[in-house]
């Protein structure tokens, strides 16, 4: 690829090319955001139009368009990137796509299945290198894999908890479609450690992860025109609570625990928690999995390049008090973006009270055709991704290599580092 077409893929078209400065006080300063979805901004709102592999912008191309389009990486204006105060940075450049995978690093999206049409981040990477001196990357990448992804782990809990809800055992099974993978839920009990992810697959994640952020490294000091450079490895939190308020235990005299409770389903939908209870423990450990492997990608990161300048950033407890259900207002207040679906013009059904079992398959079906219409679901909203905002900026302003963020019982983000 030529360097003005890998400009044009990272956006910057209508700048001269040529080979990075010799000279880093010529070039400003820049701040680059790898990896997925919790990286990207879904769930923040305002997103950008994304250049294709063909380097041509691509807008909102509407609720019935391909998922495939460029633009449902969601790169959003919210996105803990653009909104940290990050001291000496010039300019922010958001790279990462939502639904992101290792393989995306070195690779096209679309080389795989279920991918976008955007070139690889780090040819885009590259091409940022050339016009800006970049001293800060953010990578979050792990939880979307060849062995399992986020989206597929929260379409199998969700599922399983609507389709519990509304179907009862008696009846025949109307199947509800994964909104992410297109395949039917296949229980409807609540799920387990191994239903989200297995010792064997975490461990095969770990490798692939490691080996992609190998290869941004190994560019990254390749590109960048001073060789001076933070990198932040940001690991995962949970959307969901360790427990649900009172409010979400039971409706109608029915916990979930029961067959057949759909005013409960109801009212945790439109907590945007629909979830049993029993999946909460599971969820919290997965989450707790995945930073386990950010911080083992961490470790060997250390050792495979000891001159670099990385850090690990666990922001595991930066939503504690505030995700959904978690309070009676829920989901007011929260950091976290309710479980939505979208009907075809694109408005939030926030309210699924009175809906028949044939109208929940039909609404769950819309987002195996069309995911973009539930897409944002379980994501940092634009509250949590100022929250992961202030946590990024306390590792920027460190030069320690663990920085842990929690948010406190006061609403305060406090950034310690070791």
């Amino acid at each position: 690829m030529s360097v003005l077409g890998a400009l044009a893929l990272a956006g910057l078209t209508g700048v001269v090319a040529g080979a990075p400065s010799t000279s880093s006080a010529a070039l400003p300063t820049a701040a680059v955001a790898m990896g997925d979805s919790f990286i990207s901004g879904e769930g923040a709102g305002a997103y950008r139009a994304v250049p294709n592999a063909a380097g041509v912008p691509q807008g909102d191309p509407g609720f019935s368009a391909a998922n495939s389009n460029a633009f449902f990486c969601h790169r959003s204006a919210n996105a803990s990137i653009e909104v940290a105060n990050l001291s000496g940075i010039s300019t922010r450049f958001n790279l990462a796509c939502s639904g992101g995978q290792p393989h995306d690093m070195a690779n096209p999206s679309s080389a795989r299945a279920s991918g976008r049409d955007v070139a690889s981040q780090i040819d885009q990477l590259r091409a940022v290198a050339q016009t800006h001196d970049i001293d800060l990357v953010l990578i979050g990448l792990g939880s979307n894999n060849s062995s399992f992804t986020f989206g597929s782990a929260a379409a199998e809990c969700a599922g399983r908890f609507i389709s519990d809800a509304w179907i009862g055992w008696w009846e025949f099974w109307v199947p509800l479609a994964s909104w992410w993978e297109g395949e039917p839920v296949p229980s409807e009990d609540p799920c387990t450690d191994n239903d989200l992810a297995t010792s064997a697959e975490l461990a095969a994640a770990t490798d692939e992860t490691a080996a992609a952020v190998a290869q941004i490294l190994a560019v990254l000091d390749e590109v960048d025109a001073d060789g001076q450079h933070r990198v932040v490895l940001q690991d995962y939190t949970n959307p969901l609570p360790h427990d649900f308020d009172d409010k979400f235990y039971k409706e109608k005299r029915r916990t979930d625990t029961r067959d057949k409770f759909r005013a409960l389903g109801a009212e945790r939908y439109a907590g945007g928690c629909p979830a049993h209870r029993a999946s909460l423990a599971p969820a919290h450990r997965f989450s707790a999995n995945l930073g386990t492997m950010v911080e083992d990608v961490f470790g060997r990161m250390t050792t495979q390049f000891p001159g670099d300048d990385l850090a690990y950033l666990n922001v595991q407890q930066a939503f504690d008090g505030a995700r959904l259900c978690e309070q009676s207002n829920s989901p007011s207040g929260t950091l976290a973006t309710p479980v939505r679906v979208t009907n075809s013009s694109g408005a939030y059904i926030t309210s699924i009270s009175g809906y028949d079992k044939n109208d929940i398959n039909r609404l769950f079906a819309d987002c195996e055709s069309f995911f973009q219409r539930c897409q944002e679901s379980w994501h940092p909203n634009a509250a949590g991704h100022a929250a992961l905002g202030q946590c990024l900026a306390g590792a920027w302003a460190t030069t320690d290599d663990r920085v842990t963020c929690a948010r406190q019982s006061n609403g305060a983000i406090l950034v310690t580092s070791s």
